[in-house]
């Protein structure tokens, strides 16, 4: 995982490998430490990442949940055939922000 900011009060949290039960908390841990006052928009990007289970799929809705209460924006970057199929069968899809790149979320 690699934390980038995009901009004034934009950071990006960069997956890499499995986000499974494993890693799905290490994540959490890290999303959690960009979630200050100042960061107004938060992309997950998942381009890298091979496969993800129940377990990362939890974490992105609890992230997502967080962002909601906050008043933040939460956007996530589409990933491989994989987890895009994952997304789309827990209906995911429709829920988060879906984005093809992280710069994105600057045009507005």
């Amino acid at each position: 995982m690699r934390t980038v900011e995009l901009g004034p009060g934009v950071m990006c949290v960069e997956l890499h490998g499995e986000l499974d039960f494993a890693h799905a908390y290490d994540f959490d841990r890290d999303l959690q430490a960009v979630e200050t006052d100042d960061v107004k928009t938060i992309v997950v990007d998942l381009r890298d990442v091979t496969f993800m289970d129940s377990a990362g799929v939890a974490r992105l809705i609890a992230g997502h949940r967080r962002a909601d209460r906050a008043g933040r924006r939460f956007a996530v970057v589409r990933g491989s055939r994989v987890v895009e199929r994952l997304l789309r069968l827990t209906a995911l899809d429709q829920q988060l922000e879906m984005i093809a790149e992280p710069q994105v979320v600057l045009a507005g």
